[in-house]
């Protein structure tokens, strides 16, 4: 495949994605499974993992973070740029018609309950992709205890989930560097 029709590959794989996922990055991870790692086979199950713990870490959100690494993984710069290009672009133009339009969406009862079923699907979307990404991830009783103190705190209270991301990851380094020590 020339250099060509992979950056418009990744531009329309990437296009498609952006325009049929509702309910923004954590509903897109399932998707990006499915087409990149399932149907695609760009990146294996590890690297996906990675990339959803990079997307989570750095600044933005996960579907241009997503895309941006996964373009690069497979055509450098400009596979990330049209990758990137390629997830913004059908949000963008939704936005755009429909702030154009926004008068008689905002009336119409018909669309108001179709993005409300739209919306109850999307928590299944996420929960799907955490079940399945979970598969990979090593639980042991360490981590299973930080998953859990981790998602009450978030859900039962305001606490700053970027806080409380670095403080588990404090946590894991210091136990790991602990554990290491008592058994070389």
């Amino acid at each position: 495949m020339t250099k060509f029709k992979t950056y418009i590959d990744i531009f329309i794989t990437f296009f498609k994605i952006g325009l049929f996922t509702f309910g923004g990055g954590y509903a897109m991870i399932g998707v990006m499974h499915k087409v990149i790692v399932e149907k695609k086979q760009w990146i294996d199950e590890d690297t996906m993992l990675e990339l959803i713990t990079i997307s989570e870490a750095t600044p933005g959100p996960f579907a241009i973070n997503g895309a941006t690494y996964i373009g690069y993984h497979k055509a450098k710069f400009l596979g990330a740029l049209f990758a990137t290009l390629g997830v913004v672009l059908p949000s963008f133009i939704i936005i755009l018609l429909v702030s154009l339009f926004l008068q008689a969406f905002n009336n119409n009862v018909v669309l108001q309950h179709a993005l409300a079923g739209i919306g109850a699907g999307v928590p299944v979307l996420i929960f799907h992709a955490l079940f399945k990404l979970s598969k990979k991830v090593n639980i042991n009783i360490i981590n299973g205890v930080l998953i859990s103190i981790a998602f009450f705190v978030s859900f039962f209270t305001n606490f700053s989930v970027v806080l409380l991301l670095i403080l588990t990851a404090l946590f894991a380094l210091i136990y790991t560097a602990i554990e290491r020590r008592v058994r070389p």
